[in-house]
């Protein structure tokens, strides 16, 4: 169960038994958690320093806004906001890992190009049907996440007949499409809070092991969502508790990257895990 333990990034083998911590950076006006918007090409080198300061291992870097209902941003406007800000991330620190957060084959491409190192798409593949076939030619790791529709119509698409059965199905076709276009580091994402209720996102969390039955590297991503405030009746700049708790069941349960916008928070909470063997 979960043999695949690592990923190759551009030659460089990560090691995932030690869990790793990908850093949000949001360069969009609208994502869900203020505190992690950055459109300023000083604030982003700003935010990007302290995360690897903080011990961050991935850095997500993302153009369009998928929280519930967000305004749809245009393949231009994306791109203006991402690439640019790849290619100056990698000019100040050349050793980072960068992701592209990106549903869009032609945003994947040009941020490969500019210097990401790994595609994250919240659809995988399901809003472009190039994507997937983009990501084997451009051989990096792909991010696969579970998703029903948009993310401006998502919270209308919770029907599910037998939630884990649905993602789990959804995931396999995944992994038969992408073994057949060759690529050859898949990571799965199971969607919190994306085409979820509160209840179906706390029931796949607590069955988060059953995922490790796909031989995949699991990434959560549970950051400061509404599964964690609405419950606490709070708001997202007061769930950096909830997270860290939920954060830390994910890791029991075999999560292999935590998506975060607290990397130092992550990063002891994975130090203290190992220190149980």
């Amino acid at each position: 169960m979960n043999h695949k333990h690592t990923i190759n990034i551009r030659g460089e083998i990560m090691d995932l038994v030690t869990p790793k911590v990908m850093g949000i950076v949001n360069l969009t006006p609208d994502s869900f958690y203020e505190g992690s918007r950055r459109q300023k090409e000083n604030e982003v080198l700003k935010l990007v320093e302290k995360m690897l300061s903080d011990g961050v291992d991935i850095i997500d870097v993302g153009g369009y806004s998928s929280r519930p209902g967000a305004s749809d941003v245009s393949e231009t406007e994306e791109l203006s906001r991402t690439v640019d800000a790849i290619v100056q991330i990698k000019k100040e620190f050349p050793d980072s890992v960068l992701s592209i957060d990106t549903f869009r084959s032609n945003v994947a491409r040009e941020a490969v190009s500019a210097g990401a190192d790994l595609v994250n798409d919240i659809s995988a593949g399901h809003l472009d049907d190039q994507m997937m076939s983009t990501v084997a030619e451009l051989n990096v790791p792909y991010i696969a996440m579970h998703m029903r529709g948009t993310p401006q119509n998502m919270k209308a698409n919770t029907d599910y007949d037998d939630l884990m059965k649905e993602v789990m199905s959804y995931f396999s076709h995944v992994i038969e499409l992408s073994n057949q276009l060759g690529i050859k580091d898949l990571i799965i994402d199971p969607g919190f809070g994306f085409a979820k209720t509160i209840e179906q996102n706390y029931y796949l969390l607590n069955h988060l092991e059953h995922f490790r039955w796909l031989d995949r590297p699991i990434l959560v991503g549970l950051s400061r969502k509404s599964m964690i405030y609405k419950p606490l009746h709070l708001t997202a700049d007061k769930a950096l508790n909830g997270t860290i708790a939920l954060n830390t069941v994910a890791l029991v349960k075999g999560a292999g990257i935590l998506r975060v916008h607290d990397v130092k928070e992550a990063v002891e909470t994975v130090k203290l895990m190992n220190q149980l063997g």
